[in-house]
């Protein structure tokens, strides 16, 4: 028995369906292994090359930080110690200064809980391979979704290399091809679906610094690392940044968040001396970690970042939304990849639950899902500022301290947020509206003894004058 088996509350639905998914990334292939266990025909298309054959794409990403949600979801998958396998702990954040000092800031107190970095093409050949396990799903690459049709429903392919076309029919299409989907686009042109966007003023660029050649070279001596692998990386730079997350085999995937226009903007570099200039003033300790930055810099694309929000997530019953293709979100509190994940579980459950009738399952899919996707991508913007601006000022700290105090004093009563986030399943709005809360409790509290103090010396001040 699976553990998806073991686990999932609807693990033998009585009614089986097809279902065409489009986009076999991060949820499109986890949600064919939740689908293609219990038994469904699932049909799995994806227009890039096959994420198992050859290595992982570079250049083009930014890496996951997988925690408690997404861990939960890839257990119903079985793939939870495969993936733990293939990650790197992260307990923490490491701030480094422009003199390259650094300073470590646990995400818990006691360092008890931590992220996950792993590489985002790694995952995404260990879902491929779990869902190409399953006898019920089939598996499809290098075809472009060009159309889709509402009410049959079907969507239509386009093979990259040979222009070739193809239709497929089921009886439900989950669009999960991203931020930019076709399908999603397709639905704009309704009535009544509202969607907007808000692009983020930054980019991001990556560089990649490669494992230590000798184990003298290694953070102290330790694997191949050039840097402590086990926290998240941060340069905080006011309107830019750089972060860095370890992988597993000794490297480490950098990003650079810099504005798109601006005196201190991807675009206002415009040679190899100013690219130079710029990493050295930002970031003068990576230089010598990696020595090929300028030419990494001038060949890896600038990639843009876009949050999104739509509704209605489904058509009919016939076609859904699902991850980016629902709701995108910046990167920047690591709850992409996991905030999808949940989508997955949602669906399927749902989908189990309702016995074929799939207008409810999608309309209960949306109501368990929506509230949350649009607090957490309001949150990850928020995080931008923090992260960027923040992490290395006395306030943000003493913030920290305190919060992390009031977890150890009343570890039931207070959690905080970044805890509830990225190391409890609590659903995302919910755990917004509780942090927000327990600040509150905390200033009133605060305030209730102030004055209390100042009314107890107002009261000696006036006993000892009478005396």
């Amino acid at each position: 028995m699976s553990s998806a088996d073991a686990t999932s509350p609807a693990s033998a639905p009585a009614t089986r369906a097809s279902v065409l998914i489009v986009g076999a990334g991060l949820t499109g292939s986890l949600l064919a292994c939740l689908l293609g266990e219990a038994g469904w025909e699932v049909e799995l298309v994806e227009r890039r090359a096959d994420p198992r054959v050859g290595p992982p794409q570079a250049g083009r990403s930014i890496n996951l930080a997988i925690s408690a949600r997404g861990l939960q979801a890839l257990r119903r998958a079985g793939l939870e110690a495969a993936v733990l396998a293939q990650a790197v702990r992260m307990p923490g954040r490491i701030i480094h200064d422009r003199a390259g000092r650094t300073q470590f800031q646990p995400y818990s107190a006691g360092q008890r809980h931590a992220i996950n970095s792993i590489n985002r093409g790694v995952l995404n050949r260990l879902l491929a391979e779990r869902a190409a396990a399953c006898p019920s799903v089939r598996l499809a690459f290098d075809e472009r979704c060009v159309a889709v049709d509402m009410n049959r429903p079907s969507a239509s392919f386009r093979h990259e290399a040979t222009g070739a076309m193809r239709e497929v029919s089921a009886d439900l299409v989950v669009a999960t091809d991203g931020a930019y989907s076709v399908i999603r686009d397709s639905m704009q042109k309704r009535e009544q679906f509202e969607y907007s966007q808000e692009w983020l003023h930054a980019g991001y660029k990556e560089l990649t610094m490669a494992p230590a050649e000798d184990a003298n070279d290694a953070w102290e001596n330790e694997g191949r690392w050039r840097m402590d692998p086990n926290g998240l990386h941060i340069w905080p730079r006011g309107e830019s940044m750089m972060i860095a997350l370890a992988n597993a085999e000794g490297s480490f995937t950098c990003t650079l968040f810099w504005p798109h226009e601006g005196l201190h903007s991807f675009n206002s570099l415009a040679g190899d001396a100013s690219i130079r200039a710029r990493l050295e003033r930002d970031y003068p300790d990576v230089l010598a970690l990696i020595p090929d930055a300028v030419e990494q810099y001038r060949a890896n694309h600038v990639g843009h970042m876009v949050t999104v929000k739509c509704s209605p997530w489904h058509v009919n019953g016939k076609v859904a939304l699902l991850g980016d293709a629902a709701h995108a979100i910046v990167p920047f509190f690591g709850q992409g990849a996991n905030c999808g994940f949940e989508d997955c579980e949602a669906l399927a459950d749902s989908l189990f639950e309702c016995g074929g009738d799939w207008h409810a399952a999608l309309d209960r899919y949306q109501e368990l899902r929506k509230r949350h996707a649009d607090a957490i991508a309001d949150l990850a913007r928020q995080n931008f500022h923090e992260m960027s601006h923040h992490t290395a000022t006395l306030r943000y700290k003493l913030r920290k301290q305190v919060d992390h105090l009031m977890h150890r004093l009343m570890p039931r009563v207070w959690i905080p947020l970044y805890e509830m986030i990225s190391f409890t399943t609590i659903p995302y709005d919910d755990a917004r509206e509780r942090a927000a809360r327990q600040w509150r409790w905390l200033w009133f509290g605060a305030g209730v003894v102030v004055g209390l103090v100042g009314l107890g010396a107002a009261a000696a001040y006036l006993v000892a004058r009478k005396g």
